[in-house]
């Protein structure tokens, strides 16, 4: 064997120092999911930068020839190294900030192990560490030294791609700090002893800092909290900010804005709490800040008793189909849909466009093969001894969340998400690069049939549209156990601490009774009479997909337009028959709505195309959080009939695919037929004759859209006869030139079949909000429900069925 020195000095014009921009894979293999945890560690090209796991590194070498790589592992330190007892150093310090990242926020994972770096040449695997470099003759040791520490120095690419610092304490100044009134009534808040001057509460108390008034907080989810009257208040008086009473000190306080919805900073602190006689600098911290509470929340949130099935001692599952999936930082929502989609057959093999197909192969791969499904090493236990635990070594998706994460606001960043919102971005990912060949998710697609029919003249107007979702809504009316509601809520308001948690009990025949009757429209512009009328709007399936995702709209809004979420119990079977809601289309002597637009709002000027909003309404609307084009729809489809019809309108059409498309308007220069050929996106158009639609057909669908995607489905699906026709597109092919001279009749790739179900898995949440607390989910395999928490694979042995968000059924044969 060569002198390693002479080896190095042979494959030294192949070492690259890395350079700014160039892609480090310092975390995870290019073709698994190994890591430097993994067995074996990982190899990272030092001409590439990319990283391979032991079992590919030798086939990498052998196809490029390229000889030097570093070689990265990582050992979990023991117990006693992690609390650094006894070794003169201080413990680790428990977080401080709601952060990730950065100093006195959440330790990242790199802090609990020991990691060994060395160069290694192949193909004898010769190794080279740093004392060995220190021998070497200057040029090879500054380039050897360099390329060594510009590895371990990069960022990986996975971190590169994703927000890995986040700080949840950054907060903006308050709008209303500035002028905020305060009321001259002689209110002075002594520096302690403080109790809700409504139910006598004495934690979580919060004095308003316009009226001085001394109130409790929001309530939780589970129950605890305060019993709102802080909140009320607000409601009543629109005093918008408060001061949490215990966190005031020198430095400052915990400020929330009721009217901006999030905590605030507040420049004249100092100024208002004097207004009521509090001297800010003499004040000592006496309650957990609300900082302090969700840092409290995010450390308890990986313990297995307070996920679901708490207090059980569930039984760890290890093998193919097994597998956990570790948290990147928020992740479960994406851990929790994945698990379930990798269970449907057409996600197990698919056929997409290369970078895709990879990732979700690699994926895939990774869930279903077991080869990572093994329990993690527990630090303490060098003998290998100990009962398994429910920790997995799992996978860590990290390339694959930068991939679907890229370029979204929300999904590119740690921050908690909605996971039926991440389950259609997903399904769009996959319609996007899916415009040949198989596409997984059909296993989901159905069409839904609208029927529309005006009461005055009894004419039905009929549309179409896909969808991959049922939403389920919540009729609170419903509930069984009203007595129990009532008196819990009763001793809550008398400030009585002991005072039960009781769920709502919605029966399921409920929600689906609330789904499938009639929808009263009392603003609907009919064609038939030329005036705006009443009508019903019914909503019937008109094809049943393979699969089927009903989501319980538990996250709603009060009656004070505030975002909650409903804690209901529902009782959702196991077997769903849904043949009864099996669209019928057009009856026998029905007659349809003429295909009339309304008319637009104009001026008396002609020349004028803009149309004529109330400017305050729309305002009103968009502080409400609603996107502003959404906003000028209702008041333009309610005539500037005021604020509460445009609300109406709004939580009437919050679900329509289009519902934030802009407002385009009949004859107006952005109306339907002005959109030049040129301008149109291919990969809409792709995108539509992906789901069976010609070219032809989706050129007319967007150009009478203005080139909105969403609208342009649903136009297509309500002129099928008109699309049936068609010759020749204006712009297009003509229909000679498509296919031989006959396009395929109109219409997306469905698959239909009977409406029988089985439930197969379903998706929890815990917290308050979509965007907090945690995600786990709930798989049947081999008949025995196993319940997937991120790294966590275990027996299920009483699955929360009533409690879930996404539910997934799979079609059964008569």
């Amino acid at each position: 064997m060569a002198d390693v020195g002479e080896v190095l000095m042979s494959v030294l014009s192949t070492i690259r120092v890395p350079k700014p921009g160039d892609r480090v894979h310092k975390d995870e293999c290019a073709l698994s999911f190994s890591s430097p945890e993994s067995e074996g560690g990982l190899y990272v090209c030092m001409n590439s930068f990319l990283g391979f796991g032991s079992q590919y590194v030798d086939r990498h070498h052998a196809r490029t020839g390229q000889r030097a790589y570093l070689h990265i592992t990582r050992t979990r330190k023991n117990k006693e190294d992690e609390n650094n007892s006894g070794s003169g150093h201080p413990p680790k310090k428990k977080p401080t900030r709601l952060a990730i990242g950065i100093e006195g926020g959440f330790d990242v994972e790199q802090e609990l192990y020991e990691e060994d770096v060395k160069v290694v040449i192949f193909p004898d695997k010769q190794e080279v560490n740093s004392d060995d470099l220190a021998t070497m003759p200057d040029v090879v040791k500054e380039r050897v030294s360099l390329s060594m520490a510009g590895i371990m120095a990069a960022d990986s690419v996975s971190h590169a791609l994703q927000v890995q610092q986040w700080d949840g304490e950054v907060r903006q100044e308050s709008k209303h700090a500035a002028d905020l009134k305060q009321l001259d009534n002689g209110v002075k808040i002594p520096p302690s002893g403080w109790r809700c001057e409504v139910c006598d509460l004495q934690e979580n108390i919060w004095m308003n800092l316009t009226d001085g008034k001394v109130l409790c907080g929001r309530r939780y989810f589970d129950g605890s909290g305060g019993n709102n009257h802080a909140l009320l208040h607000f409601q009543e008086t629109g005093y918008p900010l408060a001061v949490k009473l215990g966190t005031i000190t020198p430095d400052g306080a915990d400020v929330y804005s009721y009217d901006e919805d999030d905590m605030v900073l507040d420049s004249k602190l100092p100024e208002h709490l004097a207004h009521f006689g509090i001297d800010m600098m003499t004040m000592e911290k006496t309650e957990r800040t609300m900082t302090e509470l969700e840092i409290a929340v995010n450390q308890r949130v990986g313990e297995w008793e307070v996920i679901q099935e708490s207090g059980t001692t569930l039984k760890p599952l290890f093998g193919p189909g097994l597998t956990g999936m570790k948290n990147l930082g928020n992740s479960c929502y994406l851990n929790s849909v994945m698990q379930v989609l990798f269970t449907v057959p057409d996600f197990e093999s698919t056929s997409v466009t290369p970078c895709f197909i990879f990732a979700l192969a690699k994926l895939g791969y990774g869930l279903l093969s077991g080869e990572y499904s093994k329990p993690a090493p527990d630090p303490g236990d060098e003998n290998g001894a100990a009962e398994p635990r429910g920790d997995q070594i799992g996978i860590a998706p990290r390339m694959f969340k930068a991939l679907v994460g890229r370029g979204h606001p929300e999904f590119s960043t740690n921050r908690q998400q909605d996971a039926q919102e991440f389950l259609l971005h997903f399904i769009n990912m996959v319609e996007r690069n899916c415009r040949s060949g198989p596409n997984p998710s059909e296993a989901f697609r159905f069409l839904v049939e609208d029927k529309i029919v005006c009461q005055q003249s009894q004419k039905a107007k009929y549309t179409q549209r896909v969808d991959y979702i049922v939403q389920l809504p919540v009729p609170m009316d419903q509930a069984t156990n009203t007595e129990e509601l009532q008196e819990a809520e009763r001793r809550r308001e008398e400030g009585d601490s002991s005072a039960p948690t009781v769920r709502a009990q919605i029966p399921f025949s409920a929600c689906m009774a609330a789904l499938s009757e009639p929808e009263m429209l009392t603003d609907f512009w009919s064609s038939a009479v030329q005036a705006k009328t009443s009508a019903t709007k019914t909503t019937r399936f008109a094809s049943f997909p393979d699969h089927l995702v009903i989501q319980i709209k538990k996250f709603t809004f009060g009656l004070d337009w505030v975002p909650k979420k409903l804690d209901v119990s529902i009782d959702v079977p196991d077997t769903l028959d849904l043949s009864g809601l099996r669209a019928t289309g057009q009856q026998p002597g029905e007659e349809l709505l003429p295909e009339v637009a309304p008319p637009p709002l104009m001026t008396p000027d002609v020349e004028v195309k803009a149309p004529v909003l109330d400017d305050s309404t729309v305002s009103q609307l968009c502080e409400m959080g609603f996107p502003l084009e959404a906003c000028r729809k209702a008041v333009y489809y309610t005539g500037n009939t005021g604020i509460d019809s445009a609300m109406n309108w709004i939580m009437s059409h919050m679900d329509d695919p289009d519902f934030s498309a802009p407002l385009v308007l009949p004859g107006s220069s952005s109306g339907p037929g002005t959109t030049p050929t040129e301008s149109l996106s291919e990969e809409h158009l792709a995108t539509i004759v992906s789901m069976g639609f010609s070219r032809d057909q989706a050129t007319k669908a967007l150009r009478a859209t203005s080139n909105v995607l969403d609208r342009a489905v649903d136009w297509i699906f309500s002129h099928l006869d008109d699309l049936e026709s068609m010759d020749v597109s204006e712009g297009g092919r003509s229909a000679a030139e498509s296919e031989g001279g006959r396009d395929p009749p109109p219409g997306p790739r469905v698959r239909d079949g009977p409406g029988k179900y089985e439930l197969f898995a379903f998706i929890s949440h815990m917290g308050t909000s979509t965007m907090c607390g945690h995600y786990v989910c709930h798989i049947k395999k081999d008949q025995q429900w196993v319940i997937f928490n991120d790294q966590k694979v275990c027996a299920s042995e009483k699955p929360p069925k009533d409690l879930g968000y996404l539910y997934f059924y799979r079609r059964v044969a008569d």
